[in-house]
């Protein structure tokens, strides 16, 4: 079974927020006594702003602020994220008390027993493995490749993770009201194929760890160390071969290189062994005639190898599957074992408390339910009804953008602006909760319970299956701190959790929540447009709506920018890697100039009047900077290097605003210093 925590993401298509006031800048009940909201105390004045502004708005924070050791970064985002989590904690430890006695079945029932039975760390412990020694006896008298083959359409459907290969249902891109079956490259444990591809240093350390919690987590299960030491190297083996064979993620970031449909009879003839006719009933999806193979090549090589490897390595894969899928939520042993090749991973230090853990858990996994107790509490309309305004009043201003572009034909602006005018907007909440009908959860039963909610999950997807497209569920919890877009259903949406300070605050002056929230709310409207949103139309179908000539211009300066982020360094010889990173990067140039240009069209805007010392212009600015505040341990910075779409903190603060005329007039920014670019070098795109 696949246990998924929630986590802060820095993800998907990023950076949050909310806000509650008017177009024209007017607050809703400002009162109580003045707030810094950008605080100098903070700064290293020391710095000139030119030659680092992330250290010069933030480093005195990042000296005073050491990284917590349960954390594996931390700042602004973070900071913001345990507050959340404080707030559900006491929601949670509130409902758990009571929840016993509330009628079977109901909200806070589920959500409480939940939370009592992961915190049960007495029973927990008792049981051992023993939840899944069912799973490992079944996966040991496995006798011949369709024993192999069964076995993982039998973890599937359980919902005990995808062995192999990845498959769901979900929006047909070129369809985008049907719902279609699709399989993707999967098969490999380490974040990223890189582990597996590149020898270096840090990657061998990393798989010498990797190795380490392979074979401890055979020997808790009473395997020989000899043995395991064998099965680890096994592993290690079948999971290369099949890293070889994955795209990599700058690949993938091409929509139409991974959308490939084919008819269920020209599957079956592409994987002679996985025999899609026959294996689609048996995972609940009936009369599937044609489906989307992300990566035809990768399912190719998984095929050939289910030939080429022995029955009894398949059987060493599926028990390893099975053990790194319940680690987290097993006795001691296993979840120290999880955590110490975590900690390889990422650096963090010690364990997060198990209260924080379950807290995650519980959102992550019923968080519709325990959404609905949030947002009762700690968010109001007004806030909603207010953010409607600020995103409309940005929305004008992007349009504005795109009519005075230079460098796009007016029939390729016609359809941008259509594009925009379509966009749907999410803010707070659902308007519609998910209750998960029929997914029971019992107080005494914690592994019980997550194998029920991964059975659930399973069954919810693969029941979409010939339904049209739910465009009113949300790939977020209304708690997470974060926010997103999605192309195929043109959305931009803002969970509840992350519409707080630094990003909004009712007292703040427009300057701080204008480069704050403004700009994160421009962020996921630029992501509409940026190198793969472009590509999707305004009803969100993956269709080329430009001119030949304006995609030529487009790639000119996405290239542009991609050579920007490739020459930052971030960790030894690390770079940022610009194309994987491009999208991002896009949305916050994008973001930041389109929260500018609405900050500029207020009354404070429009002024010289200096708050704590600070010019309007410089507080927009310096709010931008402190919304990406922080540090990160060198083993985090890495990882994110291979994994992370997102460029590192300090030059999504940096990086855009040097190729903005008013950060250099607002700061004296000067020939010389170590961000200045001549003004014809300045990248400009939307």
């Amino acid at each position: 079974m696949k246990i998924k925590l929630s986590h802060l993401l820095l993800g998907a298509t990023v950076l949050v927020t909310a806000a509650a006031f008017a177009p024209d800048g007017g607050k809703n009940g400002a009162s109580g006594p003045p707030t810094k909201f950008i605080d100098a105390a903070n700064m290293d004045l020391s710095i000139k702003p030119g030659d680092n502004f992330f250290e010069y708005a933030n480093g005195n924070w990042i000296k005073q602020n050491e990284i917590p050791a349960k954390e594996t970064r931390w700042g602004s985002f973070n900071i913001l994220h345990q507050e959340n989590t404080d707030k559900l904690l006491a929601l949670l430890n509130q409902v758990s008390k009571t929840s016993a006695s509330q009628p079977k079945g109901s909200l806070k029932q589920r959500v409480g027993d939940l939370y009592a039975s992961g915190m049960d760390s007495l029973a927990i412990e008792k049981k051992g493995f023993d939840p899944i020694k069912p799973d490992l006896q079944r996966i040991a008298a496995i006798s011949d490749l369709n024993g192999v083959i069964h076995e993982m359409i039998i973890d599937r459907v359980n919902g005990d993770g995808s062995p192999l290969f990845g498959s769901g249902v979900g929006a047909d891109s070129k369809h985008p009201k049907v719902n279609i079956v699709e399989l993707r490259q999967g098969g490999t444990s380490l974040p990223d194929r890189d582990y597996y591809l590149k020898d270096n240093p840090r990657n061998q350390r990393i798989k010498n760890a990797y190795i380490k919690y392979v074979t401890t987590l055979f020997t808790l299960t009473g395997t020989s160390p000899d043995e395991a030491a064998k099965n680890a190297a096994t592993v290690w083996t079948i999971e290369s071969a099949l890293a070889k064979a994955q795209l990599s993620r700058v690949e993938m970031r091409d929509p139409n290189k991974t959308y490939n449909k084919f008819a269920v009879a020209d599957v079956d003839k592409m994987t002679p062994r996985l025999n899609w006719s026959q294996l689609l009933p048996e995972m609940k999806l009936n009369k599937v005639d044609t489906m989307i193979v992300a990566q035809p090549d990768f399912l190719k090589t998984a095929d050939n190898m289910l030939a080429t490897t022995p029955v009894a390595d398949w059987k060493v894969y599926l028990a390893w599957n099975m053990l790194k899928g319940s680690a987290s939520a097993l006795s001691s042993q296993f979840v120290k074992a999880n955590f110490e090749f975590s900690s390889a991973l990422s650096g963090q230090k010690v364990q997060t408390p198990r209260n924080e853990r379950m807290s995650g858990l519980v959102d992550g996994s019923l968080g519709e339910l325990l959404g609905q107790l949030y947002v009762e509490k700690y968010f109001t309309p007004a806030a909603k009804a207010y953010m409607v305004n600020l995103v409309n009043n940005l929305k004008g201003v992007l349009g504005d953008r795109i009519k005075r572009l230079d460098w796009m034909s007016d029939a390729t602006k016609q359809r941008a602006l259509a594009k925009l005018n379509a966009f749907t907007v999410k803010i707070g909440y659902p308007d519609k909760w998910q209750e998960y009908a029929g997914l029971q959860i019992d107080r005494h039963n914690y592994y019980g319970n997550l194998k029920n909610i991964s059975k659930w999950r399973y069954d919810y997807n693969i029941s979409q299956l010939g339904k049209p497209v739910d465009k009113k569920r949300w790939g977020m919890t209304p708690p997470t701190v974060n926010a997103y877009y999605n192309p195929v259903n043109n959305e931009i949406v803002f969970p509840a959790g992350i519409l707080q300070f630094p990003f909004f605050d009712f007292k703040a002056d427009d300057a701080v929540n204008y480069g704050g929230i403004g700009a994160v709310i421009g962020h996921e409207m630029t992501h509409g447009f940026d190198d793969q949103g472009r590509q999707y139309d305004a009803d969100g179908t993956l269709r080329d709506w430009w001119t030949k000539d304006d995609a030529s211009k487009f790639k000119s300066r996405a290239d542009q920018v991609v050579a920007q982020y490739n020459a930052f360094t971030v960790v030894d010889t690390l770079h940022v890697n610009g194309k994987l990173t491009l999208g991002e990067n896009l949305a916050d140039l994008g973001g930041l100039n389109i929260a500018y240009e609405a900050f500029k069209r207020t009354k404070e805007g429009q002024s010289k009047t200096k708050i704590d010392g600070f010019t309007p212009d410089q507080r927009f600015f310096l709010s931008w900077a402190q919304v990406w505040r922080g540090s990160q341990r060198p083993e985090a910075a890495a990882q994110r290097i291979l994994t992370d779409p997102h460029s590192p903190e300090q030059y999504r603060c940096n990086a855009p605003i040097s190729n903005m005329d008013a950060w250099y007039a607002a700061f004296n920014v000067q020939p010389g210093d170590k961000y200045y670019k001549k003004p014809e070098d300045r990248i400009h795109v939307w």
